[in-house]
């Protein structure tokens, strides 16, 4: 089956119940009171973000979604119930367009909620309609149609932690490691010629391909890949211990990020000494304690044949993207608040 990365749907919130005529059965008594209920309110329409990037290939056979409508009123002073809400799942980083009224909003996080069509009232039944002047009301009304609109959805994508790196600094095979992806891992340049996905826990990371000096100019796959990383929340930035110059190759690839764009230069990241399995325990750790005072960013040492160092590495990222996740929505609830 194909990815679907753009999706079309129709949706539609639930219609309210209408209010009913009815009147209280008595004993001994023709007719009582009025006691027709009101109709129940049709329910609302989300949108939900979740981490499944396939999840818009589950619609694209039926891309018609229904709320529930409000239960109709009852005897008995007896309201409808309301109809419950629908939820349309979509993957975090997807962004929604409203093709009735062309607004746009994107979803960023998980659990993220976005409500986008609202359920009709419930009608009035007569109970509603009594006064003093009007004992005996004939009176309901219907419940109001739920809205609908037609949705454009575009997947694009939101990578929590994105890997770079020179090439064959060991992206591919760290992806894999870490998140069992089955990125083609090979000892020359550019192996990786697109972005490979993979899962640890609830997190995407993506083994961004190799870059060069010069890539901001085009060189090597240049621009290409460039763009994928604009679109992550965080780097991981790989440098091979086998390279005599880690250092360099270190800035080198800043310098290339920066080059393309200086926002990138701003991304939160973290640093991974790969391959120490290829050098001296002794090299390792000095190279290590540089880096972390020259860089002031957090330092791992990885080797994909180390089952500790992995665990390790793994359980931090989860650690470091979940706290930067809650940090960013505390960000955008105060902005909200502010606006």
């Amino acid at each position: 089956m194909a990815f679907v990365d753009e999706l079309t749907i129709w949706a539609k919130a639930g219609d309210g119940g209408n209010g009913i005529v009815s009147w209280l059965r008595l004993k001994f008594v023709a007719m009582g009171g009025p006691a027709g209920g009101d109709g129940g309110d049709g329910g609302d329409v989300y949108f939900r973000g979740v981490r499944d990037l396939s999840r818009l290939n589950d619609y694209s056979g039926n891309p018609q979604f229904n709320a529930e409508n409000g239960g109709h009123g009852r005897r008995t002073s007896k309201h409808g119930a309301n109809g419950n809400d629908m939820f349309i799942d979509i993957p975090v980083g997807s962004i929604v367009t409203n093709k009735n009224t062309e607004l746009k909003f994107q979803i960023l996080t998980e659990g993220e909620e976005v409500l986008v069509l609202r359920g009709g009232k419930g009608g009035y039944g007569n109970e509603h309609f009594k006064s003093s002047r009007n004992v005996a009301p004939e009176e309901q009304t219907d419940g109001d149609q739920g809205e609908s609109a037609h949705f454009l959805i575009e997947l694009e994508m939101l990578v929590d932690l994105g890997m770079v790196g020179l090439p064959s600094a060991g992206k591919s095979s760290l992806t894999n490691a870490l998140t069992n992806s089955q990125a083609k891992v090979a000892a020359y340049h550019f192996t990786t010629l697109e972005p490979h996905l993979g899962a640890l826990q609830d997190f995407i990371l993506a083994d961004i391909p190799g870059l060069i000096k010069g890539a901001a100019e085009g060189k090597g796959l240049g621009h290409k890949f460039l763009k994928h990383i604009k679109r992550t929340k965080a780097l991981a930035h790989l440098v091979s211990l086998e390279s005599e110059t880690p250092f360099e190759d270190y800035e080198t690839i800043r310098g290339e990020l920066g080059a393309y764009s200086a926002g990138l230069l701003d991304k939160d990241e973290i640093i991974i000494l790969s391959k120490t399995d290829m050098v001296e325990e002794e090299y390792v750790q000095e190279t290590k304690k540089a880096f972390e005072e020259k860089y002031q960013k957090p330092v791992f040492v990885s080797s994909i044949i180390n089952d500790e160092q992995l665990k390790e590495l793994g359980d931090f990222i989860v650690k470091y993207l979940r706290a930067k996740e809650k940090r960013e929505y505390a960000d955008r609830l105060q902005e909200n608040l502010e606006k």
